[in-house]
């Protein structure tokens, strides 16, 4: 094997890492399992024209087959037919170019750009809503797949996570609405500790209250009452979404329940701690106005350790009734 080839199996490690086999020549393993020889698909998935080698794109069918068992539960055993039929159900094509992208090569990144810059630009205007900021989200996807991140010396793009089981303009949409979500997950927990008009706009106004210092002591009293009276589920879902930043998807396989589940107990909990934070000041004395502009305080000039009264019971200890009781 050549240096470039030597160079290219290293990354078809990285590609095929759920193969539970070690490979040494894809292409005759492929027509073992199959009974089809590599050149079928070599031609139908255009794959020189992406400057990808045969033996990579068998590789890559392998490991794709692999992980999914080639379309049948994990107890059935396919067949040579079988496993053919579903490398040929698979979008080729895209496979062929997506993965070419993540190895990084040129022509296929050239492809990429000329079908997928224009149609993408356009579909993050529609879900940010703006056409800079869908600029702005196109411009961070590409950048991420094109790999820009290296871990243990190689680069590493979510391309080559794509199966092929579904249209790549399909994975690449729904990777811009991904991100979109967690750059407004981002934001959101940036912002300060409010539900209503943002604190720059309660600065400028000229009636500014004078007895804001008065107030944070009561405020102060009031967070830390409620948050030390929380059940310890919902300590647990307070601290790990705000504080230690984790997502939906990982709070719910902590929890084995739904990543709705987890959502909208969130909101509920949230909704619900501003109205007992209101209420909370309301009967320190405050009237309406001047406790919902309590509540538009920074938090960081109240003197609360949140990660300490939020500290946590095991997770292993909630239940899905507990997460997300009936209304």
């Amino acid at each position: 094997m050549d240096s470039v080839s030597a160079k290219s199996a290293e990354s078809i490690a990285v590609a095929a890492a759920s193969l539970t086999v070690v490979v040494r020549d894809p292409a005759a393993h492929l027509n073992e399992l199959s009974g089809v020889t590599i050149e079928e698909f070599y031609e139908a998935a255009h794959a020189e024209s992406v400057e990808l080698r045969p033996y990579e794109l068998a590789a890559i069918l392998i490991a794709v087959g692999q992980k999914y068992n080639f379309g049948f539960e994990a107890s059935v055993v396919a067949k040579p037919a079988q496993i053919g039929a579903f490398w040929r159900a698979l979008h080729l094509e895209d496979l062929a170019l997506a993965h070419a992208c993540a190895f990084g090569r040129e022509a296929a990144w050239r492809q990429f750009i000329a079908r997928f810059r224009e149609p993408l630009t356009r579909a993050a205007a529609a879900i940010t809503g703006s056409a800079d900021a869908g600029r702005e989200l196109a411009d961070s996807l590409y950048s991420e797949m094109y790999g820009l991140s290296v871990r243990n010396g190689e680069r590493q793009s979510p391309l080559s996570s794509y199966s092929g089981r579904g249209s790549l303009h399909g994975f690449l949409r729904a990777s811009l609405a991904q991100r979109n979500v967690d750059r407004h997950r981002r934001v959101k927990r940036e912002e300060p500790l409010t539900w209503s008009a943002s604190a720059a706009a309660r600065d400028a106004r000229p009636d500014k209250p004078q007895t804001e210092n008065a107030v944070l002591p009561a405020l102060t009293a009031a967070v830390t009452r409620i948050l030390e009276r929380l059940a310890p589920e919902e300590r647990f879902l307070l601290s790990s979404w705000f504080l230690d930043r984790r997502t939906l998807l990982e709070i719910s396989r902590l929890l084995s329940v739904h990543e709705a589940t987890v959502s909208r107990r969130i909101q509920r909990l949230t909704a619900r701690l501003h109205d007992e934070l209101l209420a909370g000041l309301r009967a320190l004395g405050l009237g309406r106005a001047a406790a919902e502009d309590a509540l538009r305080t920074d938090p960081r000039d109240l003197d609360v350790n949140v990660r300490s009264v939020l500290r946590a019971s095991q997770p292993a200890a909630f239940h899905e009734n507990a997460l997300d009781p009936e209304p």
